[in-house]
C-alpha cells in the first residue's frame, strides 16, 4: 500500500494546498491590474475586457465543478484531486507564456478548470475522513489555505512588480506552478475516502484506514465500530438511489438540502469579498493611495485574512454553524453601509486616477481615507472567521453519500458562476456607480442573515449520517442545534439519555409493559 499519511491534521494540511491554488488566482492579477506592465502588454483592457480577463479563471472553475461528481464518484477523491493539480501546471504554464488576452484569457480557463475540480473535492475528502468533533476544523484548513494563497501571491506579485517589462507578471505566473506540484505529489501519501471505498465494496482497505484514522489502528474500537456501521447502512442506501442524476437533487425529499447548498455558496460570493480582494488596489486608489503605498497597504489586508481565519479553525466546532454565519453577515453588513457612507459623504467625483479610467471617485479628507481603509480591514476580519471557512464546511456536511460528490460539485459551481459574474460586474460598477456599489453587497447581507436563520439547520457535533436523518426528520433550523437523532437517544445499555433533547422513542419492552 506504500506510506500514507493517517493523521488527520497532516492529511488535512496536503489536501488543502488546493486551497491555496484558489488564493493564488484571486490575487494573482489583483497586484497588476494597476501596474504599467502589465496594462500597456495586454493594451490597457476596458471594464468589460479587464472583468472578462478576471472573470476568466471563474469561468473555468464552473465547468470544473459542473463534472466534478461524476469523476470523483467514478474514479475516486484521489485521482480527482491529481487531475485537477495537472489541468492548473497547463494553465499557469499558458499564463506565464501568454502573448495577447486571448492567450491569457485561455489560460486562466484552464487553471480554473483545475480549481474547479479541486475547490469541490477537497472539502468532500477531508469531510469524509476527518473524526466529527474536529471535521469543522480541518475542512475549515481549505478556506485557510485560500488566505495564506491569496497573501502570498499578493506579496510575489508585489515583489515582481518591481522587475521591468513583462518578466514582472510571466515570473509570477510561473511561479504559481510550485504548489499545483507540490499537491499533485502530495496526493500520493494521503488515504483515499473510506466512505468511497466502501460504495465500491472495498471494505477492507475502508475498515483499515478509519482504524487508523480514528484509533491508531484498533480495528476492535468502539467509534470505528460504529462509524463503520453507520457507513453500511448508508452504502445500502445508496444501493437503492443508484445512478444518482444531478436532477435527483432537486427532488421532493432532496431539494430543500440542495438549496440551502446552492445558496449558501452563491451567498458567500455576494457578501462582497470579492470586491475587496479582486479589486483592493482599486478601492485603495479610491482612498487615495497610489503606487507602492497602494500595494502595501493593500497587502495588509491579506495578512489579517489569513491570521483572523485561525479562530475558526480553533472554535468553530464549538460555535457552531448557524451563530458564525448570522454574527458574520450582520457585522459585514455594517462595514459595508459605513464604506459607502463614507465614500458617498467625502467622495469627490473625477474622470479617471493615474489614468486608471474604471476609477470615477476619490477621497481627499485624510481621516474619511484612513477611516475607508480601516472597514476595509475590519471587513475582511469578519469574513475570515465566519463566511470564509463555514461555507466550504457547511456544503461539505450536509448531503448524504450518494449525493455529497455531486451536490458539492454543483454547489461550488454556483460559487463559481456568481465569483465570475462579480469578476465582470465590479469594474463597471466602480465606474458607473462608484460607491453605491457597497449599498447592493450591504442588502445581500441583510438577505443572507433572514435565509440563514429560517434554513439553515445546525451540524455541529453530528457525524455525516446524523446530518442526513437530522434533514428526514424536517426539524425547524432554528431547533437544531439541540437535537439528537434517534441512533443517538439510548447508550449502550438501552437507557435513554436525555428525554428533552431528541424525539420520543419506545423500545419493545417498554410498549408490552404499556
Amino acid at each position: 500500500m506504500g506510506f500514507v499519511v493517517y493523521n488527520p491534521y497532516l492529511t488535512a494540511a496536503i489536501a488543502t494546498i488546493g486551497g491555496m491554488l484558489f488564493g493564488f488566482d484571486i490575487s494573482s492579477v489583483s497586484s497588476f491590474v494597476g501596474q504599467e506592465h502589465y496594462r500597456s502588454y495586454f493594451n490597457y483592457p476596458d471594464s468589460i475586457t479587464q472583468g472578462g480577463i478576471t472573470a476568466s479563471m471563474a469561468g473555468g472553475s464552473f465547468l470544473g465543478s459542473l463534472i466534478v461528481g461524476y469523476f470523483s464518484d467514478r474514479f475516486g477523491r484521489k485521482i480527482c484531486i491529481q487531475v485537477a493539480s495537472v489541468f492548473w501546471m497547463i494553465g499557469c504554464a499558458v499564463q506565464c507564456s501568454a502573448q495577447n488576452q486571448g492567450q491569457l484569457i485561455a489560460g486562466r480557463v484552464i487553471a480554473g478548470f483545475g480549481i474547479g475540480l479541486a475547490s469541490s473535492t477537497v472539502p468532500v475528502l477531508i469531510a469524509e475522513l476527518s473524526p466529527k468533533n474536529i471535521r469543522g476544523r480541518l475542512v475549515g484548513v481549505f478556506q485557510w489555505a485560500i488566505t495564506w494563497g491569496i497573501m502570498i501571491m499578493f506579496y510575489v506579485g508585489y515583489g515582481c512588480s518591481f522587475i521591468n517589462g513583462p518578466n514582472s507578471f510571466r515570473v509570477a505566473w510561473g511561479i504559481m506552478i510550485i504548489p499545483g506540484f507540490l499537491l499533485f505529489l502530495g496526493v500520493f501519501i494521503l488515504p483515499e475516502s473510506p466512505r468511497w471505498l466502501a460504495s465500491k465494496d472495498r471494505w477492507e482497505e475502508a475498515i483499515h484506514i478509519i482504524a487508523n484514522v480514528q484509533a491508531k489502528g484498533d480495528v476492535d474500537n468502539e467509534m470505528v465500530t460504529i462509524e463503520i456501521n453507520e457507513i453500511r447502512e448508508a452504502v445500502e442506501i445508496e444501493r437503492q438511489n443508484a445512478d444518482m442524476k444531478i436532477w435527483h437533487l432537486f427532488k421532493k425529499d432532496s431539494i430543500n438540502r440542495t438549496m440551502v447548498g446552492l445558496w449558501g455558496q452563491i451567498w458567500q460570493q455576494l457578501t462582497g469579498m470579492n470586491v475587496m480582494m479582486y479589486y483592493i488596489t482599486m478601492m485603495f486608489e479610491m482612498a487615495g493611495y497610489h503606487g507602492n503605498s497602494n500595494l502595501v497597504s493593500s497587502s495588509i489586508q491579506y495578512v489579517i485574512n489569513v491570521i483572523m481565519t485561525v479562530p475558526a479553525l480553533l472554535f468553530l466546532d464549538r460555535w457552531g454553524r448557524r451563530m458564525v454565519l448570522i454574527s458574520g453577515s450582520i457585522i459585514m453588513m455594517a462595514w459595508l453601509f459605513a464604506t459607502a457612507g463614507i465614500l458617498a459623504s467625502y467622495g469627490r467625483h473625477v474622470d479617471s486616477v493615474d489614468g486608471n479610467e474604471l476609477i470615477k471617485i476619490t477621497v481627499d479628507n485624510k481621516s474619511a481615507s484612513k477611516a475607508l481603509i480601516a472597514c476595509s480591514y475590519l471587513f475582511v476580519a469578519t469574513f475570515a472567521p465566519t463566511w470564509g471557512p463555514t461555507i466550504w464546511v457547511y456544503c461539505s456536511e450536509i448531503f448524504p453519500t450518494p449525493q455529497r460528490a455531486l451536490a458539492n460539485g454543483l454547489c461550488a459551481s454556483a460559487n463559481w458562476a456568481f465569483n465570475f459574474a462579480l469578476a465582470m460586474f465590479v469594474p463597471t460598477a466602480f465606474q458607473n456607480i462608484t460607491w453605491k456599489t457597497y449599498i447592493i453587497f450591504a442588502v445581500f447581507c441583510i438577505a443572507m442573515t433572514i435565509h440563514v436563520f429560517l434554513l439553515f439547520p445546525e451540524t455541529k457535533g453530528k457525524t455525516l449520517e446524523e446530518i442526513n436523518y437530522m434533514w428526514d426528520a424536517k426539524i425547524p433550523a432554528w431547533r437544531t442545534a439541540n437535537w439528537v437523532p434517534p441512533t443517538s437517544a439510548f447508550d449502550q445499555g438501552g437507557e435513554e439519555k436525555d428525554q428533552q433533547t431528541h424525539i420520543e422513542i419506545h423500545t419493545d419492552a417498554e410498549k408490552e409493559d404499556a
